[in-house]
């Protein structure tokens, strides 16, 4: 069947697209704060300015996010907002993971709590 062969792969693209804690960290500061530039994002994830660029430009190439110019700044935001969500409910998973590791389960919770829906920006 080859619509399941076509589903995975794409799938398993998402996945490798996914599998950089920085790149789930700008989903998820884009999803709470709304658009941002390149230089609000380095302070936010304490990493370099190069770094956030070539994050952003695989996220943007994979059309999860899009840039608007201003003038010599550039402001990137997600086009698909449901992807944060659904990257915040593999934390359920991780609580199994470590259900007996309770260090890991308060850092869990605290993500949890920070990237909440209730604080998300307006779309």
């Amino acid at each position: 069947m080859p619509f399941r062969a076509t589903a995975s792969k794409r799938l398993a693209e998402l996945f490798g697209l996914l599998s950089n804690p920085n790149r789930i960290r700008l989903v998820e500061e884009l999803s709470l704060k709304g658009e941002m530039d390149v230089n609000a994002l380095e302070t936010e994830l304490g990493i370099s300015h190069s770094a956030v660029s070539q994050h952003l430009a695989l996220l943007r190439a994979h059309r999860i996010v899009a840039e608007r110019r201003e003038g010599r700044h550039v402001f990137y935001k997600l086009t698909q907002h449901g992807l944060a969500e659904w990257v915040l409910h593999g934390l359920d998973f991780l609580q199994k993971e470590f259900e007996h590791s309770e260090p890991v389960l308060d850092e869990i919770e605290k993500a949890r709590s920070y990237w909440a829906p209730k604080k998300r920006a307006a779309r």
